[in-house]
């Protein structure tokens, strides 16, 4: 197939054929295992028990991803100023605050009865590559001696206890909403945010919104915010530590709340060109150095499993294990709540709360810093979490509520139960145990049966619908969790397909009232496209092929309604040139395309500002408006309101062409004078850029940062490319792309950019992202004879002497 890529041999291969070879002996082995790396970084890892297996893929999360997986560990606990100095003590207390505290019996099995077997060996095999590296330096990826640091031993308890990388909703929604009362409609709200069903939202505890400020999210934004490195913050002093409370702007965080998705879609044997069930699967997230996502296949007697997780947790949360494959999407559920209260004047450590005061948990944590000193600092929670700000002022302490702090809300923890499931109701009473991300998970089986089912933890809220923060005084309590059995359930639809992309997907009868699911939902573009384009084949048609194609579809829809806005007007000169350019466009993102280039840059850069400048008066509040919702904006276009004035559709118009006309001018500048010589991949690329570059000097960014690349797509396309408007850079979209032909598993294709590896002197650190960037894929091979035949590396791994 002409997607499919197949690179040269790699230079692990010192021979057609001959893979390299080596043999470790590691302590707390119990028999030989095996890593196979075939030629596209892919690790098939084999061993003799599944307490070995896990054990091998946490050796070899470790021997890939070494640095990526101690800062990721380091970050979620809080302990990143013991190697990077008082820069980051503020963040490592916000982290803190977000630790699960609760029940660890409870924790343990909610994921898999064996769950804390699993991680012991997971993290036994972490720390003996750790291990490793101690008495053989060479291996230790050179990060650590750049920033003068060392890899820290894990616990098992490390895997599950971090819950501020997750994903959960809608916390940031909230707070934007309530700060923006004041100043504009809620009609304008939904140009931030669309709600799906559209309902008012409901000031059920009469709050007064002045009280409501963006710092409220301070602490919440520094919890969840990658590790960032620049020299004033690794030179701060302690004295210093609170300039670094903000390290991500506000803009990024809620983009990054309001792009994150996926798309996947699964179609049934009798309905496919192979006679076999297809599933499709690209999980969208921010787009990170190495890759967030970590392919991996793991074979032990008891199970067979191949697919993409993270490399900092056991198992995989999507792919197939021989018999079914699955995937899965973000189901945009409410998990969220803020509270606030009133506190004693007298002593601003107690809230009211039942009509009593009530004394806030007080947990003092002490910081390790990187001179080997300490720093101390003081938690507070109320009843439903921790405290995220406190105005004493108004004598008003705010917290979050989130499923996080439930036993049972590890992200994607619950595969390792999903991921050894054969039938659809052992798959379907796994999914019962997926506490977070909330998700919508497709299923599909060698029998050529597929199926749709969304869950995760969704509170149930009886008198409250989750859009704005409530008091904390006891009248606004969750009432438990929706059960698995009420939500929808669909297995062989007679149109022979079943998908997701985010979307407002519940049925139809759905009763939002006796089930609050959530109203803010990821623009339906992508769900639509992929409707469309399912709905229209023929039975029997599609094929892997098909899906390739389709996941890298570049059709903007969004593209094409404002091309629709612009076609009965008409205007002289350049403004004329953009007005033939865009109706001549046939409304696809592709790299090369003229048009794309026109539509996208007038969209970012000057439509949606107008728009926003109209419908919100006070330029400090427009901040809290990006990225804007998709939906909610061409809503407002297409059915123009009194925001526009006396005469909407005039004013509307009027402004499409001025916003036009000053965006082709715009770029005329900076792509030049000749309008068909524009490109869209001029302007979006894909750039990976690697975190210590700002530390540590041009020479090191040119060796490890990766990019430019050309790309095509939007956030609005099924090939999901979101950038941020500054410079077009792609921040978000599918770094992982599957095709699984289900049952000739050989056939399967995938892709992870930028490679599979995080250690720059592999091979597999940046040789996929040509690819990535041009829509191919290369084998996701699973059977021993495909895999040996692909293999460029071997690691034999023996148990140390008396181990």
């Amino acid at each position: 197939m002409s997607n499919l890529a197949r690179p040269a041999a790699t230079p692990d291969e010192t021979r057609a054929g001959a893979p390299s070879a080596e043999t470790i002996r590691v302590a707390g082995l119990a028999s030989e295992a095996e890593i196979r790396v075939d030629r596209w970084g892919v690790p098939h890892l084999r061993a003799g028990s599944a307490a070995d297996g896990f054990f091998v893929q946490g050796f070899n999360a470790a021997r890939d991803r070494l640095w990526q997986i101690d800062l990721w560990r380091k970050r979620g606990l809080g302990l990143l100023s013991g190697d990077f100095g008082p820069g980051y003590l503020e963040q490592d207390a916000a982290a803190r605050a977000f630790l699960f505290r609760g029940d660890m019996a409870a924790e343990w099995v909610a994921y898999a009865p064996d769950t804390r077997d699993i991680c012991e060996s997971f993290v036994a095999g972490i720390n003996a590559f750790i291990a490793l590296t101690e008495a053989e330096p060479a291996r230790l990826p050179e990060e650590f001696a750049q920033m003068g640091t060392t890899p820290a031993r894990w616990q098992a308890e490390d895997v599950l206890r971090i819950r501020s990388h997750a994903l959960t909703r809608n916390a940031l929604s909230e707070i934007m909403r309530a700060c923006l009362m004041t100043g504009i409609s809620a009609e304008s709200d939904l140009l931030r945010k669309n709600l799906e069903p559209l309902v008012r939202p409901g000031n059920a505890g009469e709050v007064d919104p002045a009280v409501f400020t963006p710092r409220i999210l301070d602490v919440f934004r520094l919890a969840t915010a990658p590790v960032t490195f620049s020299p004033e913050r690794l030179a701060a002093t302690v004295a210093e530590a609170g300039k670094w409370r903000k390290v991500t702007p506000l803009a990024e965080v809620i983009a990054d709340a309001d792009w994150t998705g996926s798309n996947h879609w699964a179609i049934a044997g009798s309905h496919s060109a192979t006679g076999r069930a297809i599933m499709a699967t690209d999980p969208h997230r921010t787009h990170g150095l190495p890759s967030l996502r970590y392919a991996v296949h793991l074979k032990t007697p008891e199970f067979d499993v191949i697919g993409a997780g993270e490399p900092s947790a056991p198992g995989i949360s999507l792919g197939h294990n021989g018999i079914i494959a699955f995937s899965q999407t973000i189901f945009s559920a409410d998990q969220e709540d803020i509270y606030l209260y009133e506190t004693d004047p007298a002593n601003p450590d107690r809230y009211l709360c039942d009509g009593e005061w009530t004394d806030m948990e007080l947990v003092e944590e002490s910081f390790p810093l990187r001179d080997g000193a300490s720093e101390t600092r003081v938690l507070r929670f109320t009843r439903h979490g921790p405290v995220l700000w406190q105005d004493p002022e108004r004598n008003l302490v705010f917290a979050l509520r989130s499923v996080w702090f439930e036993p049972g809300s590890a992200a994607y923890l619950a595969g390792l139960s999903s991921m050894r499931a054969t039938t659809l109701d052992g798959f379907r009473a796994a999914i019962a145990r997926f506490g977070t991300p909330s998700l919508n998970h497709l299923y599909a089986d060698t029998s050529g049966t597929i199926a749709w089912m969304p869950y995760g933890m969704i509170p149930v809220r009886h008198n409250w619908d989750g859009l704005l923060p409530v008091p904390g005084d006891g009248r606004f309590e969750w009432d438990g969790f929706v059960p698995l059995d009420t939500m929808p359930l669909t297995v062989n639809p007679t149109c022979g397909y079943v998908y997701s992309a985010n979307e407002a997907n519940l049925p139809e009868d759905w009763d939002h009232e006796a089930n609050r699911v959530g109203f803010e939902w990821l623009e339906a573009s992508r769900a639509r496209r992929i409707a469309d384009v399912l709905g229209s084949e023929a039975p029997g048609s599609h094929g892997i092929a098909q899906s390739i194609a389709l996941q890298t579809d570049v059709m903007t829809e969004p593209g094409l309604r404002l091309r629709a806005l612009l076609a009965p007007l008409s205007a002289e000169g350049a403004t004329g040139e953009a007005l033939a350019m865009i109706a001549g466009w046939d409304g696809m993102a592709a790299a090369g395309s003229a048009g794309a280039a026109l539509c996208e840059y007038w969209y970012a850069r000057h439509l949606k500002p107008a728009l926003f400048a109209l419908f919100v008066p006070d330029p400090r509040l427009r901040p809290l408006m990006e990225p804007g919702d998709v939906e909610g904006i061409l809503k407002a276009l297409e059915t123009p309101g009194v925001a526009f004035g006396q005469a909407p559709a005039a004013a509307r118009d009027a402004l499409l062409l001025e916003t036009l006309a000053s965006a082709h001018a715009a770029l005329a500048a900076t792509l030049g004078e000749d309008a068909s010589e524009w490109r869209w991949g001029d302007l979006h690329h894909g750039f990976f850029e690697h975190p210590l570059g700002p530390v540590a000097g041009e020479a090191w960014r040119k060796s490890h940062d990766v990019g430019p690349l050309a790309k095509g797509g939007s956030a609005s396309t099924v090939m999901h490319a979101a950038y941020r408007t500054s410079d077009f850079r792609v921040t978000m979209g599918a770094s992982v792309r599957i095709v699984m032909d289900v049952g000739n598993w050989d056939e399967s294709v995938f892709i992870n950019a930028p490679g599979q590896s995080g250690d720059r002197r592999s091979p597999h650190y940046d040789d996929l992202a040509p690819h990535w960037a041009k829509g191919e894929y290369v084998p996701f091979l699973y059977s021993d004879a495909a895999v040996e035949e692909a293999t460029a590396q071997v690691i034999r791994l023996l148990p140390a002497s008396g181990s």
